[in-house]
């Protein structure tokens, strides 16, 4: 399992969520919203320090990570989050 930022990605979050060096984000699971790999559950994103780090990725010094109680959502799979210039939207896809 891996946890894939993009670089488009993490430079909306770092502007949008006004994020500096050493700051850590984390993908954490969320009820509702519309989420592809469990109905009724999707992702969330928040700025907070980190407990127990499953998975982790660091872009330009900034760490996204997802807690280990929270790896049972990606089924052994890798989460891919990209950014939508189009839209100017981030997609996450686990894959």
């Amino acid at each position: 399992m891996a946890l894939i930022v993009e670089q488009p990605a993490a430079n909306w979050y770092k502007s949008q969520m006004e994020l500096g060096q050493g700051d850590h984000v984390r993908i954490y699971v969320r009820l509702g919203g519309c989420g592809s790999v469990h109905p009724g559950l999707s992702l969330g994103v928040m700025q907070d320090e980190p407990r127990e780090i499953g998975v982790q990725h660091t872009v330009d010094g900034i760490h996204y990570f997802i807690e280990k109680d929270n790896m049972w959502y990606l089924e052994e799979k890798d989460l891919r989050i990209s950014f939508d210039a189009a839209n100017e939207e981030i997609i996450m896809t686990v894959q």
